[in-house]
């Protein structure tokens, strides 16, 4: 993405919030919303304000769960037709930094203030929930990524009664690009919604599919709990099927130390784990290493010179499941030793499973296949003591029960796309207009996406707009090739713009979304909660 392309995004990204707070300030900078009501009754306790918020919501627009005190000063966050916004009433020194438009009610001085980076950083400082944190000792971990920055509240709503931790920052480069933010606009955006939705049970944050040491530094000095690292760069595909006798030039070029060490760990080897067992004979044994030796390396090189030295601990991951090789038993088993004994600390690893995972639709592949492997391999996870990771987890309903099963409740399951897909549900329902011009732009630009993304959608299977009425359209995400579609053209659409910097339907969207907050909220929760039955939880 050209730099100019990200700075017009950006002026774009922060529309709805200046228009926000253009539309509350008047005169003086005095916002003359509805919360005003309540500050100017006689003082009264925390506990009432939030009861009496509660009571009137549609009345005041306080998140009652949002309301905060610190020292004498009462903090919550509020919504009206505009936007959201943060209100501070008193003066604890503490909150001095916030940055926000001065004024007095009932002798106090009260600062309403925007939604932003800035100001979210000193509210992370003051209110320790709103910080990402590890997840290692959760069994159930979900990865819940948010390419809006809306749908954590939904998120939230979904995980808060269950024995779940959830990622709600969760975005990978090729999503950051695509979109136009950055980490701290993902991370920031994620610790508003715990604070709105006052949620303190803990969240992470993930740098997913992370490639070079760069990526993972940047992500380190945002302030990220996890970090996927993506070696399907320097893993050698050709590898997985070329003769043997081509393989053994490939494997001389590594050193002899290293040769030497790997076959007496595993040439001739029986392996038994649990239920599990294989043999890694000494053609298996070259196969693997030149297929994953370098990406070993890799890992290695981050985990040891990056991760390890960061300072605070970290939830790692090593991913191997982006590649055209479908990770076996034994190449799983050969990475993962490789790893501990180096002394990789783990948290989970995501191996390429048999099968397709494409995305937004359920499994394609050989069940029964699947259940057999996937058993190994958490066979071999729960050998070194890390969890298996499930990525591209969104609508693989098939699949799920054997996830929930095989791993007694223990892993972690990736899932982005589907929330997206939920709130292009919302637009279809609410602004059909909008989502017609958006299904057109799509089909349209197809071809550019598909440089990001692989799926099997045919365009052919999609009905015309023309044939269908408004009630119809939220149907659409309930099809395949249109739910794939419209999944892998987001940051198409997002970016869409008219030349002169206004956008073509990311404006319109978010007011939509924010109109339907509500709406969007239920549709993520009945949806993830369908994930998370079909995995066994309750």
């Amino acid at each position: 993405m050209a730099g100019s392309d990200k700075m017009c995004y950006k002026k774009q990204f922060s529309g709805i919030i200046k228009k926000a707070v253009d539309n509350f300030m008047l005169k003086g900078g005095i916002y003359m919303g509805n919360w005003r009501e309540l500050l100017e009754r006689p003082k009264m306790s925390l506990e009432n304000f939030k009861a009496e918020a509660e009571k009137n919501f549609k009345q005041y627009g306080i998140y009652p769960a949002s309301v905060q005190s610190v020292g004498d000063t009462l903090v919550f966050m509020y919504r009206d037709e505009s936007g959201k916004g943060l209100v501070v009433h008193g003066e604890d020194g503490r909150l001095s930094s916030l940055d926000g438009s001065e004024f007095y009610i009932n002798g106090v001085k009260t600062r309403v203030c925007p939604l932003s980076n800035a100001n979210c950083q000193v509210m992370r400082r003051v209110f320790s929930f709103m910080n990402p944190t590890p997840h290692r000792g959760h069994k159930i971990t979900i990865g819940l990524g948010d390419r809006l920055g809306l749908a954590s509240p939904g998120h939230i709503a979904t995980v808060r009664d269950k024995d779940v931790f959830p990622v709600l920052a969760q975005q990978s480069i090729r999503e950051l690009n695509l979109t136009g933010r950055d980490y701290n606009d993902v991370v920031n955006a994620a610790a508003w919604a715990v604070f709105q939705e006052g949620y303190t049970k803990g969240y992470g944050a993930d740098g997913d599919h992370l490639k070079t040491a760069e990526e993972v530094q940047m992500s380190l000095d945002v302030g990220m709990s996890m970090i996927t690292l993506d070696c399907s760069d320097h893993i050698d595909n050709k590898a997985a099927d070329e003769d043997i006798n081509t393989l053994r030039e490939k494997y001389e070029s590594f050193s002899e130390e290293e040769r030497k060490k790997w076959e007496t760990r595993y040439e001739n080897k029986q392996i038994k784990l649990f239920e599990t067992s294989f043999f890694i004979s000494t053609d298996d044994l070259i196969r693997m290493a030149c297929v994953y030796g370098k990406a070993i390396h890799h890992t290695l090189d981050i985990y040891h010179n990056l991760i390890a030295k960061c300072g605070r601990p970290i939830d790692f991951e090593m991913s191997i499941d982006e590649t055209l090789t479908s990770t076996t038993p034994a190449s799983h088993y050969f990475v993962a030793s490789e790893l501990v004994q180096a002394g990789v600390g783990m948290t989970s690893l995501a191996p390429r499973f048999c099968g397709e995972f494409q995305k937004g639709i359920d499994y394609i592949g050989d069940l029964e296949q699947f259940k057999k492997e996937f058993s190994a391999h958490v066979d071999i996870a729960n050998h070194f003591g890390y969890k298996i990771s499930d990525h591209s987890g969104s609508d693989k309903f098939s699949v799920f029960p054997v996830v929930g099963e095989r791993t007694g409740g223990n892993y972690h399951l990736k899932t982005a796309g589907t929330n997206w897909l939920e709130a292009l549900r919302i637009v279809a329902a609410y602004k059909p207009d909008l989502y017609r011009r958006m299904h057109a732009f799509a089909l349209e630009h197809l071809d550019e996406a598909r440089k990001y993304y692989h799926i099997s959608a045919d365009v052919k299977n999609i009905p015309s707009l023309d044939s269908l009425t408004d009630s119809e359209l939220p149907d659409l995400m309930n099809k395949d090739d249109s739910r794939q579609v419209m999944h892998i053209t987001y940051g198409l659409l997002l970016m869409a713009n008219d030349g002169k910097g206004e956008s073509l339907f990311r404006d319109e969207m978010f007011q939509v979304l924010h109109t339907y907050e509500e709406e969007y909220k239920e549709a993520l929760k009945k949806h993830i909660t369908r994930h998370l039955e079909a995995l066994g939880l309750s």
